[in-house]
């Protein structure tokens, strides 16, 4: 097995020994994935979908997956939203920030931080290998950004585990209750 795989499996395994995933593996159509976004997606991404499924950890941040019946946790629905978004602010004159500004960079969203409205997105530049792609972050309500050099699965484990860099998640047991402070929620828990 390359050395990439055995990362991607050391990072959800250890996520999944601080939040245990639900009983159930999520089976997913990558190719069909791929294909509807135009472009491969990073391994340890696919290993969280297939391990957790859609849902929510920590009581804060949502892991979009391919296939939600609800659009908000859709990742290819909120790429294509997000898309439209972003286009409407960068051309009514919001600056982009420097890790986007070069050409040909996009952003494709795969998490949602619950109540402050943030997103978390995969920073897709030109020749990167989606195992290459860091975690960039949208204060939801203004106009901040936040670069990470981490995979989308190395970012969940720093918020999980409490180590995070970030100053929207240094206080993790202050945003989530103690029943859900290692405690991950399908997206099938919630109403729809």
């Amino acid at each position: 097995m390359p050395a990439d795989h055995e990362k991607d499996d050391g990072l959800v395994e250890a996520l999944t020994l601080l939040c245990p995933p639900p009983a159930s593996a999520r089976t997913v159509r990558w190719a069909a994935v791929e294909e509807a976004l135009g472009t491969a997606l990073p391994a340890d991404y696919k290993r969280l979908v297939e391990t957790y499924g859609g849902g929510v950890f920590a009581g804060t941040i949502w892991l979009l997956e391919p296939d939600c019946p609800d659009p908000m946790y859709d990742l290819v629905a909120q790429t294509a939203e997000r898309d439209e978004i972003l286009a409407d602010l960068w051309a009514g004159g919001e600056k982009k920030p420097a890790e986007i500004a070069e050409s040909d960079v996009r952003l494709v969203p795969w998490g949602y931080v619950e109540g402050a409205g943030h997103f978390l997105y995969w920073l897709v530049r030109p020749g990167a290998e989606p195992d290459e792609w860091t975690t960039v972050l949208n204060e939801g309500r203004g106009p901040l950004w936040e670069a990470h050099p981490a995979s989308c699965g190395a970012f969940l484990l720093d918020v999980v585990s409490g180590t995070a860099k970030s100053p929207y998640f240094t206080d993790i047991d202050d945003m989530a209750g103690p029943e859900d402070r290692y405690r991950f929620r399908p997206t099938s828990e919630f109403p729809a």
